[in-house]
């Protein structure tokens, strides 16, 4: 008996804790499992356990009590089962929910690449607004340049109508020197008149008044009056000639001078109407730089914000994707247990039922049960080859199908 009980013996512990061998009294157990019986003991053993339970009269009665036992052990198997069931249904539903699905971030990404989109707007209407300032600032530069040339050509117009105005005051001042002149001529010419007709009279006079006749044997004097009234013509016409052409010269001059004012005048006024519109577009452009500065900075800011806002939820989305994986990995193991748990359970099924099997052969055989053929079927190997066929779909295990084969050698 203590073979036959060693054949009978087994030890199982899984999902359920360990499952008890029948209570046969000194029933040893066996330590080792891999798929199929293990080796009986010597026959001293077996002869001593039919000495210790009386003969071989006692064999049916022994194997109905191990049979009724091995009934209670079915129920047991069958609990087992029922367990087994609503552990793989258990199991079936954590891996539809928890499963190695992978879950759908596909409205993340949407959103991720309208922000993205977004930021590369911004970005191009950075750049945009970045080169309308260069361009402003370059056409402010041109401005300014046009504007200190026309300040220069002012400055430089406004020192020749200095140097002009110069001119003119000279001018009008040598023409009034003229003119002192000329009235200083006429006022000497009228004197040396004067003087000429009284010095005339004076000799008239005087010649009147001594009576005598002179006589000359000379030729005949010149009339004094005549020269006099011919030098006075020649002097006359010598400075109205002269004073002609100093009237023609000068009014030749201030008609030039004047021209050449009104003309620079002119073109002063239209200097100063360009240089009050070029401060005027300066300032326009400066107001506009302005803005343009505070719309950047405004939008810098805005990038700024948008990018910490997004790299933080970016930081929440992994980490919570770092904890999906985690709690994944943590299922996988689970499943990957309670598989293997599973695996435990339905060999130790099969050998149940294969246990069971025997013990209904034996008892079936009922008056030619011989105990030495029972040990010497017991000490054939067998072999239990499973074979587990699941198919996944999307990460889903959508069937399982379990084949289970006994093999005797």
């Amino acid at each position: 008996w203590p073979r036959l009980h060693r054949r009978l013996g087994w030890q199982r512990r899984g999902l359920l804790g360990e499952v008890p061998p029948p209570c046969l009294g000194d029933v040893s157990r066996s330590s080792s499992f891999r798929g199929g019986w293990g080796s009986g003991s010597s026959a001293t053993g077996m002869a001593g356990g039919l000495s210790g339970m009386g003969g071989i009269q006692n064999e049916k009665e022994t194997m109905q009590d191990l049979n009724d036992r091995l009934a209670s052990y079915l129920d047991r198997v069958r609990s087992l089962e029922t367990d087994n069931r609503r552990l793989e249904s258990k199991i079936r539903e954590h891996l539809e929910k928890k499963g190695p699905q992978v879950r759908d971030w596909g409205h993340y990404f949407k959103t991720i690449e309208e922000l993205r989109a977004q930021i590369f707007a911004n970005s191009v209407d950075n750049a945009r607004i970045v080169l309308q300032i260069d361009n402003a600032r370059l056409a402010a530069d041109d401005f300014r340049v046009k504007y200190e040339t026309e300040l220069a050509m002012r400055q430089s117009v406004e020192s020749d109508i200095h140097g002009l105005r110069k001119v003119i005051d000279d001018t009008n001042i040598t023409r009034l020197q003229l003119e002192t002149e000329i009235e200083t001529l006429k006022e000497e010419l009228l004197f040396m008149k004067k003087n000429h007709e009284e010095e005339v009279k004076g000799l008239q006079a005087q010649i009147a008044n001594s009576g005598l006749t002179v006589e000359v044997d000379a030729p005949k004097s010149q009339d004094l009056s005549k020269i006099m009234a011919d030098i006075r013509a020649q002097y006359d016409e010598l400075a109205q000639k002269n004073r002609e052409e100093l009237d023609k010269y000068w009014s030749q001059q201030i008609e030039e001078s004047t021209t050449v004012v009104t003309s620079q005048t002119a073109e002063i006024g239209a200097a100063e109407i360009t240089l009050t519109e070029l401060r005027r577009t300066v300032q326009s452009l400066e107001i506009d730089l302005d803005s343009m500065r505070n719309l950047k900075a405004s939008l810098e800011n805005s990038l700024r914000e948008v990018e910490a806002r997004y790299s933080m939820q970016m930081e929440q989305l992994n980490g919570v994707l770092l904890h999906l994986e985690s709690e994944l990995a943590q299922t996988r193991a689970e499943g990957q247990r309670q598989a293997q748990d599973y695996e435990a359970l339905l060999n130790i099924k099969v050998k149940l039922e294969a246990e069971i099997a025997t013990y209904r052969r034996l008892l079936e055989d009922g008056e030619d049960f011989n105990l030495n053929d029972a040990l010497d079927s017991s000490n054939s190997m067998q072999t239990i080859q499973k074979t587990t066929t699941r198919r996944i779909v999307d990460g889903k295990i959508v069937s399982e199908t379990n084949d289970t084969k006994v093999l005797r050698r």
